[in-house]
């Protein structure tokens, strides 16, 4: 028997999602019915999926600062920008939304969507338990989202077993969105099945990738497998991101947070690595420092950008921000309500991931073409991304420019060394989630240890040792009443019984 919850959206869809002139013919036909409570379904999920946890500037710039590419200028440290939070724990909330998809999928029965709806409940699983385990280490996957069939404290499976399984569902997933219709309900990709299909190939290699310390042989050929079929994102129109618009309850984080920008500076190691690829992006992403147009330089002097040092104390970063020593987040992050849209997977990603595996020997190809495709789209995303004209200082990227980028550290370092190429890579690859607030290249960064994140341990506030990179975050704390022999299981067979933040989760040894 239904829940009351579904029960109630199901007529409260009828009076939100459709007018009165055909609510009566969708009263009175079930299919119609069911496939709007499906649809609403969907969107939900996307929509608390994919939404930032708490759309505001002082939390959105938070949920930036581990990855290096802003740091806050304040005298009151984030504990964000020095290795810790607020809140060290992982969470597994996003899994009581697999109920919803289990609705969701019920409803679409013996429609033509039907096999639409069950690839995005696949998809989606796989994406909370891929976000899950690499938060924490083993988590509940294979019984996860099953409390309504009596499992109430779900066992905590190996990581190398969520990997596969994840693999299996994205694999699922692909298959089912072939069978299927395109849908409503989608506030990705609008419906598109193809480019489902696309992602759900794309995210493998993704997963096989950030697991490489670890990945079996024959991982390593499915990869190969998937890239030598062809059916992958082929360019940023297949971007999976969630748009943002004027709709007061849709717009951009950082929409009216002057306040806010004021204190965010664009880190030392980000300005310093786009002057190095003399990177027009520096414009898009930076405001020159104040002190040095006071000092005689113009906006479209690339000297006249500096930026902050993230591992410096923050009284001293406040002082020096004060005296407008350093390049602050541009303004156009706040001045536009549908500003840049959240980047979650990127043609450009795509294919930093396949040049990287190109240069291990996972699969054969051509290394530096799939590199200068990955940078082109990177920079053709910013030249037509809108609201950009008066915000980038006299320096826009426009074709000729792309054209003429791989020059000098650009260029492909094919008489370097594989990790010089790989440096190269990875750089590029951490640049595109410049303020995007999905904190997505962080276990790449611990995965392959570059670019090197600044760590001092004097400020650094890792609790158990400032000499080190957190590895993971705590499990929640609930789990100890909740799932407690499950729990201790886990962290008792991973971890020594020690539940910390820095010890090593198995994708990482």
């Amino acid at each position: 028997m239904k829940n009351l919850t579904y029960i109630f959206l199901l007529i409260f869809s009828l009076f939100t999602a459709v007018s009165c002139s055909n609510f009566e013919e969708i009263n009175t036909d079930p299919n119609k019915t069911n496939q709007v409570t499906s649809s609403m379904l969907a969107t939900q999920v996307l929509k608390d999926t994919y939404r930032f946890w708490n759309p505001n500037p002082s939390d959105f710039t938070s949920g930036n600062l581990f990855n290096k590419h802003i740091a806050m200028l304040e005298t009151n440290p984030n504990p964000g920008q020095y290795y810790y939070s607020y809140w060290p724990y992982g969470s597994f909330g996003a899994y009581s939304r697999l109920t919803d998809l289990q609705y969701m999928t019920q409803y679409a029965e013996g429609s033509k969507f039907e096999s639409s709806y069950k690839g995005l409940q696949l998809f989606m699983k796989a994406w909370f338990g891929f976000s899950a385990t690499l938060d924490m280490g083993d988590v509940p996957y294979s019984e996860a989202g099953m409390a309504t069939e009596g499992i109430t404290q779900p066992k905590y499976d190996k990581q190398a077993d969520v990997f596969a399984e994840i693999l299996s569902d994205l694999q699922k997933a692909e298959a089912d969105f072939a069978q299927g219709t395109n849908f409503d309900g989608d506030i990705m990709y609008g419906g598109d099945v193809t480019k489902w299909r696309k992602l759900c190939n794309a995210m493998q290699l993704k997963v096989i990738q950030t697991m490489s310390k670890q990945a079996t042989s024959e991982q390593k050929a499915r990869f190969a497998a998937i890239v030598n079929a062809g059916n992958l994102m082929t360019g940023n129109d297949d971007n999976f991101k969630l748009v943002y618009s004027d709709n007061p309850n849709a717009t951009y984080p950082m929409y009216n947070g002057e306040e806010r920008r004021q204190n965010t500076g664009v880190t030392q190691l980000v300005v310093n690595a786009l002057k190095n690829l003399n990177d027009r992006r520096l414009f898009y992403f930076a405001e020159p420092a104040q002190a040095q147009i006071d000092g005689g330089l113009t906006e479209s002097d690339w000297d006249a950008y500096v930026g902050a040092p993230s591992s410096m104390a923050a009284e001293q970063l406040a002082l020096n921000n004060a005296d407008g020593d350093y390049s602050l987040l541009n303004k156009r992050y706040v001045a536009f309500m549908d500003n840049d849209p959240m980047l979650y997977f990127t043609y450009s990603e795509q294919c930093f991931i396949i040049a990287e595996a190109i240069e291990e020997g996972w699969v054969s190809g051509d290394a530096q073409q799939y590199y200068q495709n990955g940078v082109k789209a990177q920079l053709e995303y910013y030249m037509n991304l809108p609201h950009t004209a008066d915000y980038v200082h006299g320096m826009a990227i426009d074709q000729n420019y792309i054209d003429n980028y791989f020059t000098g550290a650009a260029a492909y370092a094919t008489s370097g060394t594989k990790e010089d190429r790989l440096h190269q890579i990875w750089t590029q690859r951490w640049l595109i989630d410049f303020f995007q607030g999905n904190g997505g290249n962080y276990p790449q960064f611990l995965r392959t240890g570059y670019p090197v994140y600044p760590l001092n341990p004097s400020t650094s506030l890792n609790p158990d040792d400032p000499t080190v990179y957190p590895k993971r975050w705590m499990y929640p704390t609930d789990e100890q009443t909740k799932n407690p022999v499950n729990y201790q299981k886990a962290i008792d067979e991973q971890y020594n019984g020690y539940d910390g933040i820095n010890q090593v989760p198995w994708y990482l040894k």
